[in-house]
């Protein structure tokens, strides 16, 4: 027994030669007890008894100090895990000082464990355990590729945010405005009011493209006029209409642009700068869209549907009168979204918190 017992102690350094050979005796001295018991030799028995009794006392001091050490380390990791101010000076997000709590007290309670073994001589176990808690980890990793992928990907993403909660944005073509960040995925609200959940690792390496980023935003859309027209005066109208639009800013001031000889109409595209802080985009293109069309027919513009037509015309083309004054917005162009509403209520909603987006983090 006492040379068995030397074997776990001393096993994890000794030749391989040598381990077996010390294994061999003591299942030598196994199968000598059983014979013993076998054969009713009794006195043999005791005294075989008696040895691994004398042996078991001679070890409870290791055992006592290999648990109080195990106890000690024990709650030196549950210490490290209710500190918090080392963890806030390394970094300024909620999810990575939970994660490096975690980490802190796993490292020093598996030190503790270590040493205790090591006091008690069962390093051999400590390193079989080890292998055995290697080979298990690269097993279930492999199982859990993806979900430890979308973890890693929302550590990074939390450090360093290519959005914040209600932007913009275009992932992979999927586009909404966001929600929140988790653990394992980002939550998109779709324009039409669905929620939509995207894998972390699809966004870290995705391709992003972020509206709300750059509060200045450009609008543009396309109108037809008629080739004989005078495509200088259908410009300075639609500029002049699109300026009049509230919102609009001056600077970048709008502009247009003729885009091609079409066959029965000839394409001109008018631009225009918005703040989205103060605009909403979707309705000031339209009310920039309505201005320009209503600008151009009451000036007489002929703008043609993309059809071949035969037409007689008069020799004078008869005038329309202009209009006293702009045409009224239908609507406040800064009116908030409704989506914007929504995504605020479920932020709010107790149920859930987790959001690993923070306002003092670094953006990219």
């Amino acid at each position: 027994m006492a040379q068995l017992h030397e074997t776990l102690g001393t096993a994890g350094t000794e030749p391989p030669a040598e381990a077996t050979a010390v294994l061999a005796e003591g299942l030598r001295q196994q199968a000598e007890l059983a014979e013993n018991l076998r054969q009713g030799r009794w006195d043999a028995v005791l005294a075989d008894l008696r040895d691994s009794w004398a042996e078991l006392v001679g070890f409870l001091p290791l055992i006592a100090l290999g648990l109080v050490v195990l106890l000690t380390f024990a709650w030196l990791a549950r210490a490290a895990g209710r500190w918090q101010r080392p963890y806030r000076r390394l970094s300024s997000s909620p999810f990575v000082q939970e994660l490096l709590r975690h980490t802190a007290r796993t490292a020093i309670f598996i030190i503790g464990a270590l040493f205790a073994l090591e006091i008690v001589g069962a390093t051999a176990v400590a390193a079989a355990v080890l292998g055995t808690a290697g080979v298990l980890g690269l097993a279930v990793g492999f199982a859990f590729r993806d979900v430890v992928e979308n973890y890693i990907a929302g550590v990074l993403l939390s450090l360093r945010q290519p959005f914040e909660p209600n932007d913009h944005v275009v992932i992979e073509g999927h586009e909404g405005k966001v929600v929140r960040l988790t653990s394992r995925a980002t939550i998109l609200m779709t324009l039409d009011g669905n929620h939509l959940r995207i894998p972390n690792a699809q966004v870290f390496k995705g391709v992003i493209l972020n509206y709300s980023r750059n509060p200045l935003r450009q609008f543009d859309f396309p109108v037809g006029i008629g080739p004989g027209e005078d495509l200088a005066e259908a410009l300075r109208l639609g500029i002049a209409a699109v300026s009049s639009v509230p919102g609009v800013l001056a600077d970048p001031e709008p502009w247009a642009a003729i885009e091609a000889l079409g066959d029965s109409s000839v394409p001109v595209r008018y631009h225009g700068w918005l703040d989205q802080r103060r605009s909403n985009f979707a309705l000031s293109r339209s009310e920039a869209i309505r201005r320009v069309k209503a600008a151009l027919e009451a000036a007489g513009i002929e703008l043609p549907e993309p059809t071949y037509r035969v037409r007689m015309e008069p020799q004078e083309r008869p005038v329309r009168e202009q209009p006293a004054s702009p045409p009224a917005a239908p609507a406040d162009l800064g009116a908030p979204d409704a989506i914007d509403r929504q995504i605020a209520e479920d932020r709010a909603d107790a149920r859930t918190q987790e959001d690993l987006l923070r306002p003092e983090a670094a953006k990219e």
